[in-house]
C-alpha cells in the first residue's frame, strides 16, 4: 500500500492570510493523481478529525489539470498568537505524509 508521501511530489502547508491554512498535494504523475482521485484518501471528514475542525469548514477540491489536491480550514490559533507555534503553518502538513492510498 503506498502513502501520500510515496505519490506526492510536493505536499505543504501554508497560511492564506492570519486566519487560514491550506494544504497543497502536487502528484508526481497523472497515473499517480488518478490514484489517489479514484480511492480518495483525503476527505474532509479526516481532515477534520486530524485537525480538530467542523468539517463544514474545510474546502477540498482536486485540480485535474495540475494533477493536485487542495484542502483549506481555518488555522486552529491566528497566526501570530501567543500560542501559535508555526507561524507560516508550513509545519502543518507532516499528518497527512502517512496516509495510505489503496
Amino acid at each position: 500500500m503506498a502513502t501520500l508521501f510515496d505519490l506526492c511530489s510536493l505536499i505543504r502547508s501554508k497560511n492564506a492570510g492570519p486566519f487560514v491554512l491550506t494544504f497543497d498535494l502536487m502528484f508526481s504523475s497523472q497515473e499517480n493523481y488518478e490514484r489517489a482521485k479514484r480511492s480518495q484518501p483525503l476527505t474532509r471528514d479526516l481532515l477534520a478529525a486530524i485537525y480538530r475542525q467542523r468539517v463544514d469548514d474545510i474546502t477540498l477540491v482536486y485540480h485535474d489539470h495540475a494533477m493536485a489536491i487542495k484542502a483549506s480550514m481555518p488555522r486552529p490559533i491566528f497566526q501570530g498568537e501567543l500560542e501559535d507555534g508555526d507561524c507560516y503553518g508550513g509545519q502543518q502538513y507532516v499528518p497527512l505524509l502517512q496516509i495510505e492510498v489503496a
